[in-house]
C-alpha cells in the first residue's frame, strides 16, 4: 500500500468507529496528516475519503479554503499597497481576514449541525502567514456537531503538529490520522 492508501484506510477505520457523543469540541477534530509534497496526490484522492465516510454511514462535506487568502487580499481596498509592501499588512487587517474566514467556512458548512457528518477542511496550508491552524480549529470546532476533519500538510510527532514542516509545532487535542498504523 502507498502512504496515501494507508491514510485513506486509517481514515476509513476512524470514520467507522462508533463516535462518542460526549466529547469536547476540540476532541471532535481529526487532523489528517500528510507530507506537503503529496498535496496534489491527496487532492486527487478526495473521492476516496468521501467514499470511506459514506461507507461508515456518515455524511461528508468538503470545504476547500485554498483560495481564501488570495480572494480576501485581492478584494481588499489596500490590495495594491499590500502587494507592493507586504509588511504593511497590519495585525488589524489580518484579524479582519480571520473573522471573514470563519464566517465564510461556517456559511458553507451546511452539515455543521449534523452529529453524523464530517465537515472536511482542505487547503489550510494556504493560511500560512495569515492565520494559525490551531486558532482556526479553536474557532470552528464548537460549531461542528459531528467531526471536523482537517487535511493537514505537515507532520505529527511527539503529540505536536507542525504545518508545512516549517512552523513550530503545537499540541492540540485533535485526533491524528496519519499514514502509519501507530496513529490510526
Amino acid at each position: 500500500m502507498t502512504d496515501l492508501e494507508n491514510l485513506v484506510a486509517n481514515y476509513g477505520r476512524q470514520s467507522g468507529t462508533p463516535w462518542a457523543t460526549n466529547l469536547a469540541p476540540a476532541q471532535r477534530c481529526w487532523m489528517i496528516v500528510y507530507p506537503p509534497m503529496d498535496e496534489r496526490r491527496l487532492r486527487a484522492r478526495m473521492q476516496a475519503f468521501q467514499n470511506a465516510t459514506h461507507d461508515a454511514g456518515k455524511s461528508w462535506q468538503l470545504i476547500d479554503i485554498t483560495d481564501e487568502p488570495g480572494r480576501w487580499i485581492g478584494n481588499h481596498p489596500f490590495a495594491k499597497r499590500y502587494f507592493a509592501k507586504p509588511e504593511l499588512l497590519s495585525p488589524a487587517a489580518l484579524d479582519e481576514f480571520r473573522a471573514q474566514l470563519v464566517v465564510r467556512i461556517l456559511d458553507q458548512a451546511t452539515t455543521a449541525s449534523n452529529p453524523d457528518a464530517v465537515v472536511a477542511l482542505l487547503g489550510v496550508g494556504s493560511l500560512f502567514g495569515f492565520a494559525e491552524t490551531s486558532w482556526l480549529l479553536n474557532e470552528l470546532a464548537p460549531h461542528i456537531a459531528g467531526r471536523l476533519a482537517v487535511f493537514f500538510p505537515g507532520e505529527y510527532r511527539n503529540s505536536n503538529y507542525r504545518l508545512l514542516e516549517a512552523r513550530e509545532g503545537w499540541n492540540y487535542l485533535a485526533l491524528p490520522i496519519t499514514t502509519s498504523e501507530e496513529h490510526a
